[in-house]
């Protein structure tokens, strides 16, 4: 048994001084300092707490592992190692891969090599394409996360482009359908213009011109309205507008059908950072405005956008190299989306019990995660330790990406993860990622 001891307990929406007991993999009491049985030091294993805050494990319900066929960029053993380093115990992983997650068999095949290769714990979404409908149908939503609709084309070209199937897929898929919502049209038509008056090197400045802000509010817009048609579950992905929040009811998460998740990326960086960090910022929805930016943490705040993610999509340096039309898009971020948070804390731009909520209950909640998320009694003893008055700077020997950058190397956090707790075990101590796997997620649905 393992005893946490006078940690700060951030839960729920309260942050108070207390212990949390572990016996084999769920936590088994949780005290306030006064409430601790005699006698009960001298028989576990306590870790000390004090001056620590201790929370749920991130789910991070968006990453790119690269597994299987891209793995030069990543894979599940390197990622989710980073993502252990980080805080983050569970994920949920995208189908763009090689080959593509589009029927039942290739999606099993994935968790196999979970089962094998992952060090935090996994789901994964099935692809859809314009003529998978029937492999959709199949899915059992207590064993998957959702099923994944590209309604812009990106990294791995998923789209689904053909209306009669989009709406095939929000009448007849009974599961959670999670979306990135880009308009191509827009984006092809953004695109001829840039390439007649700049040519074919076109600045990255331009990437949030070209794929703009309507370009996402069109097609979000599209999705709510066959969610709203048909009575989906519909999730879209990687909002980046202030414009698309308007498209979100404030309502309790239990009572949502229709919800929004925000990455950390599009709540750190501004269309002013590209001068600075050039291609490393070019994800596709684009980093667009400040005012972009402030909208959606006010988004989060007032309870319109539901969770923050990662998009976590690791590529080689080389790979993100040239210009808006040129460099790939998307970068690495699980392995500090948690520091990032409570960095934007620390700032006043929200509460530690709100970055609790957004990464770790609201992606629980909305997802059905069985007994994750939270601590509470007889739930799988998923923890992080943070200590938030110890420094940490992001350095290359310090990336567990397999890519080996990051977009915020140089950066000082203000605080570190001091220890993280997968199933019971602690899985990452010391700055290393201890031999411990994570285990599929169940679905209460």
């Amino acid at each position: 048994m393992i005893l946490i001891h006078k940690a700060t307990i951030i839960n729920e929406g309260k942050s108070f001084v207390g212990s949390v007991l572990i016996e084999n993999n769920l936590i088994a009491e949780i005290y306030t300092t006064e409430e601790i049985p005699e006698g009960i030091l001298n028989r576990v294993n306590v870790i000390d707490g004090r001056e620590l805050w201790l929370m749920p494990g991130v789910i991070d319900d968006q990453v790119h592992f690269r597994d299987p066929g891209l793995t030069h960029k990543g894979d599940l053993e390197s990622e989710s190692k980073a993502a252990i380093a980080g805080g983050v115990t569970s994920f949920m992983e995208m189908p763009n891969t090689k080959p593509q997650t589009t029927t039942i068999d290739l999606l099993e095949q994935k968790f196999e090599m979970a089962s094998e290769k992952a060090y935090a714990n996994y789901s994964f979404y099935l692809g859809a394409t314009n003529d998978n409908i029937n492999e959709l149908r199949k899915v059992n939503s207590k064993d998957v996360c959702g099923v994944k609709v590209f309604m812009g084309s990106s990294t791995g070209n998923m789209l689904v482009d053909d209306k009669t199937v989009l709406q095939a897929i929000f009448a007849e898929v009974d599961m959670l359908i999670a979306t990135h919502c880009e308009k191509e049209e827009i984006i092809k038509a953004n695109l001829a213009k840039y390439k007649a008056e700049l040519g074919d090197e076109i600045p990255v400045k331009y990437h949030p011109l070209i794929r703009s802000a309507e370009a996402c509010y069109r097609s979000s817009a599209e999705a709510v309205e066959l969610a709203d048609k048909y009575q989906s579950r519909l999730h879209i992905l990687h909002l980046s507008t202030e414009k698309e929040i308007s498209l979100f009811d404030i309502k309790p998460l239990t009572e949502k059908k229709i919800t929004g998740e925000v990455c950390v990326h599009h709540l750190w960086f501004s269309d002013e950072d590209y001068a600075k960090y050039g291609t490393r910022i070019k994800w596709n929805p684009a980093v667009k405005t400040k005012q972009d930016r402030d909208a959606l943490m006010q988004g989060l705040l007032k309870g319109k956008l539901d969770v923050i993610a990662t998009d976590h999509a690791p590529h080689l340096a080389e790979e993100k190299q040239g210009d808006a039309l040129k460099a790939a898009s998307g970068g690495p971020l699980v392995q500090h989306s948690l520091q990032m948070m409570m960095e934007l804390a620390k700032q006043g731009k929200l509460t530690k019990e709100e970055v609790v909520n957004k990464m770790c209950h609201a992606p629980a909640t909305l997802f059905q995660v069985h007994k994750r998320g939270f601590i509470r009694k007889g739930y799988f003893a998923d923890l992080v330790l943070l200590n938030p008055n110890k420094s940490y700077t992001i350095t290359q020997d310090n990336i567990l990406y397999k890519c080996k950058w990051s977009p915020l190397e140089g950066e000082t956090m203000s605080t570190t993860i001091e220890k993280t707790f997968l199933n019971g075990k602690i899985a990452f101590e010391n700055g290393i990622v201890n031999n411990i796997r994570g285990e599929r997620l169940k679905f209460d649905r």
